[in-house]
């Protein structure tokens, strides 16, 4: 199967690789377009259905994933599954959250940790990884 996002579309971002993977927040309507395939949600409780294949991730707002191993093992699904699939990250504004998610994305992908939330800042939302240990969690994700 092969499936991708438009690179063009709403907070589609383009990892190094050539992987796209959208972000956005949950609290505003699904963007025009395809539907995921595969989606990542973080959120401190349980996230509203949708008609496609999601993980949670327990991730409560400001604060980091409650669980780290289980964040990274879905964050490395995504990432493997965003070679062939539309993969989208989502929390409830699509700023910190998602753009720390996209961050240990962007790690995975072979961005230097050091340089991630610079990345996504870029292509992605200048305002995203919001808080000083957000930052951190990218900064060290690599080292894990």
């Amino acid at each position: 199967m092969t499936a991708t996002w438009d690179p063009a579309g709403e907070g589609v971002m383009r990892l190094p690789s050539g992987r796209l993977v959208r972000g956005r927040g949950l609290r505003r309507p699904v963007p025009p377009g395809p539907e995921p395939t595969f989606a990542v949600h973080l959120l401190g409780g349980p996230p509203p259905p949708v008609a496609w294949e999601s993980r949670w991730v327990r991730w409560p707002d400001f604060l980091l994933p409650a669980d780290r191993a289980e964040a990274r093992s879905v964050l490395e699904e995504a990432w493997g599954r965003a070679s062939v699939e539309r993969v989208e990250v989502a929390c409830g504004g699509g700023r910190g959250r998602t753009g720390t998610a996209l961050a240990c994305l962007a790690v995975l992908d072979g961005v230097p940790a050091e340089e991630a939330v610079a990345h996504v800042r870029r292509n992605y939302h200048a305002k995203a990884v919001e808080t000083p240990w957000q930052r951190r969690y990218v900064a060290r994700f690599a080292a894990r």
